[in-house]
């Protein structure tokens, strides 16, 4: 079985969400199993768990199948991702353009090549898909 991961802020934002909701509709059209993740980062001394994470997301999207929710701890969220993505040899990663645009700016300090999604597709055997915010 495939596997896509989705990596999301907690307390999921509604970009968040957006791409949450675009990584499900991707498991579900590949009948994949899908990893939600959230990087807990050190530096911010919050500890968030499994349950929180899952618990918001079934909030919001009701009870779902083939899903696994995983809170890593990191001081780089990029790291974090593509450890996870690696270690469970994702098909598909799902990333919002806004964690796009964050990340890329956290990223400008450790790189000359701050587009994270460039780096993601670069870095990962698997496929990057990138979801667009909805204009409000």
């Amino acid at each position: 079985m495939s596997l896509v991961v989705v990596p999301v802020r907690y307390p999921l934002s509604k970009h968040s969400r957006r791409t949450l909701e675009r990584a499900i509709e991707v498991a579900r059209e590949r009948d994949a199993s899908l990893t939600v993740l959230h990087v807990d980062l050190y530096q911010n001394g919050k500890k968030v768990t499994r349950i929180d994470l899952k618990t918001a997301v079934e909030n919001v999207f009701g009870r779902l199948e083939n899903v696994r929710y995983v809170v890593r701890t990191g001081f780089l969220v990029e790291e974090s991702i593509l450890d996870e993505v690696a270690a469970e040899d994702a098909d598909a990663v799902v990333i919002g353009s806004q964690q796009a645009s964050r990340l890329r700016r956290i990223f400008q300090r450790f790189t000359d090549n701050p587009n994270i999604d460039r780096y993601l597709r670069t870095h990962l055997d698997c496929e990057v898909i990138t979801v667009e915010s909805a204009t409000a």
